[in-house]
């Protein structure tokens, strides 16, 4: 096998509005690794598709037919951002060693449901990996959280693997805090060892203010853009402690969150209570709960004999202004910084972290952190579908 690839990382959050492509020379793998980006570039999804996506997402009764053909769509996109960073890094496909997609979510429940009486708890993310792999000739990794769901894990999150290879410090306490569409952290102590990570979803991250930006002002960004909306109102406090007394907030990790539990149900529980009050207001109550929710998180890890020093983050959240600017004030002890002065744009990291996971499987290693999804063992990760390049990449002619 070669000791160094090139990769290209793929990812689509919750936030639904686009696909990421970042492409990644990884030196080795383990503990060994050593990660260059070379070029990331992200591609929005046309309207059409994202409107579709948030059907499909919302928990509503869509045909199957629907989301079989949404699958063959994102395949498709997947590759055109392939070829967009590659052509941007002037970088032919053929020189490529592997794709790593995670794909669409649509459906995360990780808390066991009855179906048939049976209890059972599921994944799904679309992006057909075979179109992927058709339309650019690349051995690709996808569909990465099945694997520690079916051994007892929550399936998500999966980056703390990513972030205890590339950012754990001997002297230093960091969390790694990802704002999508869903907000997550990896606790990595000083000197951390893997068994001693943290990790979990928080809550909502930007999903919350993206709906009630669509439902109150549509518009064609859909977002908050630098956090100028929820900056102009003031948090409800009433409906803020109400949104904070939700249970998933109380629960110890391990812990997943997706649509299922912060996703159209809860944006209507807020309609509903709102009444006739200021779009700025609702839009900056729902800010102010992302803040809080992570800042709570954040101070309890610190509470369990866990020294933290420094908070970076990544995600589309880095460019809510007002967001940042709220977690710093809750967290004032506690250097919040964006996750490029650590070396990976803030952008980035996701996309990377799945080129880096990627690697890993490829290598037959595995890609979960049992302490962080509650797994019973450590897997490797995702499904492989093989290119045309893979008798060379395994260094066969």
């Amino acid at each position: 096998m070669r000791d160094s690839k090139l990769i290209v990382g793929l990812m689509s959050g919750t936030s639904l509005d686009g696909v990421d492509a970042a492409l990644v020379q990884i030196h080795r793998a383990g503990e060994e690794s050593a990660v260059e980006l070379k070029r990331f570039v992200s591609l929005p999804y046309p309207r059409d598709v994202r409107d579709a996506l948030l059907r499909v997402a919302s928990g509503r009764p869509v045909p199957a037919g629907v989301i079989s053909q949404l699958s063959v769509l994102l395949g498709g996109l997947y590759a055109q951002a392939v070829k967009e960073v590659c052509q941007a890094s002037r970088v032919s496909l053929g020189q490529l060693d592997l794709i790593g997609s995670h794909g669409q979510t649509i459906y995360h429940q990780s808390d066991p449901s009855d179906l048939c009486g049976y209890q059972i708890a599921s994944t799904y993310q679309i992006g057909e990996a075979a179109v992927l792999v058709e339309e650019t000739g690349v051995t690709t990794v996808s569909d990465f959280r099945p694997n520690d769901m079916a051994a007892g894990g929550t399936g998500a999150p999966l980056i703390p693997l990513v972030d205890f290879l590339l950012f754990r410090e001997p002297k230093l306490g960091r969390v790694l805090l990802n704002l999508g569409g869903i907000a997550n952290l990896t606790v990595l102590p000083p000197a951390a060892e893997l068994d001693e990570i943290q990790a979990f979803d928080s809550g909502p991250g930007n999903m919350v203010i993206d709906a009630l930006v669509r439902r109150l002002i549509g518009g064609k960004e859909g977002f908050d853009s630098e956090g100028g909306i929820a900056s102009s109102g003031k948090p409800m406090a009433l409906l803020l402690e109400a949104l904070l007394a939700d249970p998933y907030f109380s629960r110890p990790p391990p812990k997943s969150a997706g649509r299922e539990q912060f996703g159209e149900e809860f944006v209507e529980r807020i309609l509903a209570v709102a009444g006739t009050s200021s779009t700025a207001d609702l839009i900056c109550t729902a800010t102010e709960l992302t803040a809080r929710t992570v800042s709570d998180a954040v101070i309890r890890c610190a509470a369990d004999a866990t020294r933290l020093d420094q908070v970076a983050v990544s995600g589309g959240g880095v460019h809510n202004a007002y967001l940042m600017r709220r977690l710093k004030e809750s967290l004032p002890h506690i250097d919040v910084i964006a996750a490029d002065e650590l070396g990976i744009p803030a952008d980035a990291k996701e996309a990377v972290g799945f080129a880096v996971l990627a690697n890993e499987t490829f290598e037959l290693a595995a890609g979960n952190v049992p302490a962080a999804t509650g797994a019973r063992r450590r897997v490797v990760l995702g499904k492989v579908t093989y290119g045309q390049n893979y008798g060379a990449l395994r260094g066969y002619s």
